[in-house]
C-alpha cells in the first residue's frame, strides 16, 4: 500500500470529524438533557443561578420542544403543572443524579431520598435506584405541589 494513499485516508477521517460538531450546532435541540454551566444559568422559575450540580433538573416540551432548566426539581414540578402541556407524552423530564452529579435521569423513573437540604428548599434529591426510605416520582410530586412554591422563589415584591 502507498504511503501516499494512507495520509490521505486518515486526513478525510479527521475532516469528517471536524465537521460533526458544526453539523450538530446549526439545528437547535430537540430531545435529550443538556449541560447547565454552572454558576453562569439561572433557574426557569426564580431566576435564581444554578449553583449545585446535585439537584438540577430539567423539562424538554411544548410545541417548541424548548429545553428549560432549573435549580431544584421541586421548582421544575411546579412550573411543569402549570404547563398547558404538561401531561403530553412527548414531554422530556429530567433529574441530575445526587449520587454523582453528573449523570441525568428520566425524573418519572427516579427515585427521591426526602428530607434532604435542597437548593429551594423542597427536600428531594433524586437518586437511581430504590433505598429504604426513598419515594417515587408521583410521591415526590404530590407533596412539591402540596408544599407550595418555595417561598425563596416568590417575586421580591410580592413579599412584606
Amino acid at each position: 500500500m502507498c504511503p501516499g494513499h494512507h495520509h490521505h485516508h486518515r486526513r478525510s477521517v479527521l475532516g469528517l470529524l471536524a465537521a460533526a460538531p458544526l453539523l450538530a450546532a446549526c439545528k437547535p435541540q430537540t430531545e435529550g438533557p443538556e449541560k447547565i454551566r454552572y454558576s453562569r444559568e439561572v433557574c426557569e422559575i426564580c431566576g435564581m443561578i444554578i449553583s449545585d450540580p446535585f439537584f438540577a433538573s430539567e423539562v424538554r416540551g411544548g410545541p417548541q420542544k424548548r429545553l428549560v432548566k432549573f435549580d431544584d426539581i421541586g421548582d421544575a414540578v411546579h412550573w411543569l403543572q402549570m404547563q398547558t402541556w404538561k401531561d403530553d407524552p412527548e414531554v422530556e423530564f429530567w433529574v441530575m443524579s445526587a449520587e454523582n452529579g453528573t449523570e441525568w435521569m428520566d425524573a418519572r423513573a427516579s427515585y427521591y431520598r426526602s428530607g434532604v437540604v435542597s437548593p429551594m428548599d423542597y427536600g428531594f434529591a433524586a437518586i437511581p435506584a430504590y433505598e429504604p426510605g426513598a419515594v417515587d416520582y408521583e410521591t415526590m410530586k404530590e407533596a412539591v405541589l402540596a408544599k407550595g412554591l418555595s417561598s425563596r422563589c416568590l417575586p421580591l415584591e410580592e413579599t412584606y
